[in-house]
Parts: structure tokens; sequence; C-alpha cells
């Protein structure tokens, strides 16, 4: 999609040829072993398997898996052909066990899964780690389905790699609108009085119906087909990792994971094995530099989709 056939409103971010060649020179591509200061703020323009040979131990704080789900899907030149359920849980397996040496002690896990693949990671990441939960989070982008439930949920499990482990409740609490609100001799109870209504902080749960799946409108988007929101991430980052730690996806994609790292004072590595869409991760991180705002999160606060907050935040 080029930028002169956009229409007015839609900002979705894309990339011209001339803008890969540039920042293709950027990407690493390993080919001897490396220390995490060699990677770290970069990204690896390499299959996972291959980078995997060269990558340090034990450099990853938070590790975010979002791999091709097991469904037949093509990412521009590259494609995943769908397996039987037992060769998806082999080959997610085979991940795992390459993956595992670049974790701390103190490591947390999220792998992502749709209703198919969830049933191949549990067993794989129970095998490694600690399973601490499942969260599900409402994707509502999809078609109808006339013989079927329509799939508008997804699936990113939770592990540790041991008993100490990060987890920051107080950073991920949700603001949801009071419907009922109720007074203790005329005192708010459990919430508060604001211009546009009344409101209460609530503990995340592992029920997300809160999350807007990018489109055209909003600047985060890319022309990436499976992109996670923004929002996603920062719920996650932010749980699960302190200012300065380092956050590790092997599968980057347009670099959704990268970019919210960056704006929540994170470092991170990526890999990915697309060179259109690690160059499209190279543009949002420096457009990163100087907005980083994150749809949904406001002034410490994530708020319900589709509230008065929200709502002027992706205006930004």
């Amino acid at each position: 999609m080029s930028n002169s056939s956009k229409t007015k409103n839609n900002r979705t971010l894309t990339i011209t040829e001339s803008e890969i060649n540039k920042y293709s020179s950027e990407l690493l591509k390993l080919k001897e072993n490396v220390t995490a200061l060699v990677i770290v703020n970069k990204i690896i323009h390499q299959d996972i398997f291959k980078a995997l040979e060269y990558l340090p131990n034990g450099f990853v704080d938070l590790l975010f898996v979002d791999p091709p789900y097991n469904m037949n899907k093509t990412f521009n030149s590259n494609k995943f052909a769908k397996r039987s359920v037992d060769e998806y849980t082999i080959w997610v397996d085979n991940l795992m066990q390459n993956l595992v040496g670049l974790l701390k002690p103190t490591a947390s896990i999220y792998f992502c899964g749709d209703w198919l693949s969830s049933g191949s990671i549990f067993p794989v990441l129970s095998k490694y780690f600690i399973v601490r939960n499942r969260i599900t989070w409402e994707r509502e982008k999809g078609r109808g389905a006339k013989t079927n439930w329509k799939n508008s949920s997804e699936d990113i499990w939770f592990a540790t790699v041991s008993k100490d482990y990060v987890f920051n409740v107080e950073s991920v609490k949700l603001k949801r609108k009071v419907l009922a609100p109720y007074k203790d001799n005329g005192v708010p109870k459990d919430w508060e009085e604001k211009s546009n209504g009344a409101f209460r902080l609530t503990h995340p749960s592992n029920i997300w119906t809160d999350i807007t799946v990018p489109f055209w409108s909003m600047p985060e988007n890319t022309e990436h087909p499976t992109q996670k929101p923004e929002k996603l991430l920062a719920k996650l980052i932010l749980a699960s990792s302190n200012k300065g730690d380092v956050v590790f996806d092997p599968f980057l994609g347009s670099g959704t994971t990268a970019v919210v790292a960056k704006k929540l004072n994170r470092k991170f590595v990526g890999v990915e094995l697309d060179l259109k869409f690690a160059a499209i991760a190279l543009k949002r991180l420096e457009k990163a530099i100087d907005n980083s705002t994150i749809q949904g999160l406001s002034d410490g606060v994530f708020w319900e989709r589709n509230s008065l907050n929200f709502q002027n935040n992706n205006k930004k």
C-alpha cells in the first residue's frame, strides 16, 4: 500500500523499498557467538533456529513468544504450513528447549496461541517451566463463520522459570466504569468520581476484553497480518519486568514488542526472518523516540476500551 493510495484517515504505517534498503544496514545477522552487549536494543534478521546457535545464555528477563499458529499462513514470502497436533507439539518443544538456556532464573515467559495450538503449548511449557495462568483476550476482528462459532479470542500462556519472579500488579490495574456506584455514609466505596463518570481500579484478571486489534485509523497499525496491539504488550511488559530489563521476542514481526519495551524503558532483542517486517520494526522504533504514548494506557492506568480517556489517547 503506497502513501498516495491511502485515504485521508488511514494512518497505517507503510514502508518504501528505499527505506527497506536504508534500514537493512542496521539489522544484525549472527555468524558467531555474541555477548548480550552486542544484541541488546537490536533486531536480528535471521531464522530463529539459526540465530539460537549464537545467542548468549542467561540474558533474558522476559520472553514473549508469538510464533506462527498451527494453520496455513503466508507472511510475505515466508509460508507456514499446518501440521498435525502432534507435529506442532514437537515443533513447539524443539523451539522451547532451545530458548530455555537464554533465560535468567527469575525470568517470565508469555506464549501466544489460539484454541488449537494451545493444546500443544501447555504440555510443552509444563515440561520446562512453572505454568501459572492462561490469559484469554478478546480479538474482536475476524469474519463470521456459517458452520462454526466465530473465532474471536486468543490465548497467552504465562509461565516462570522458578518461584522467584517479577509481577508488578499495581502497574497493570484496569480502570473501569462503575455502573452502580455504592456509597458508605455518603462516601464512595471502592470508586472515585470523575467529570466523565464514576470509576474503579480493579485487579487484572486472565480475561481481557479491553484490547483493540490495530486497524487502519490507528498510528500503530502496519501491514503485518497478525500484529499484536501495543496495549497488550504493555500489560505483559509492565507486569513481568522492571525498567532496564531485557525483553526478548524470537518472532518479532513488525516490532510491537521492541517498540513497547522502548516506550516503557526496557531493553529489547528481537529476531525476525522477514526483511520488510524487520525494517518496519526499525521505522517504528525511530518514531517511538518522539512519541512514547500507548493507546489505552494513560496516567499509569489501563482504561477500558472505548472509554473517554482511551478515545483521547487514540487521537495522539
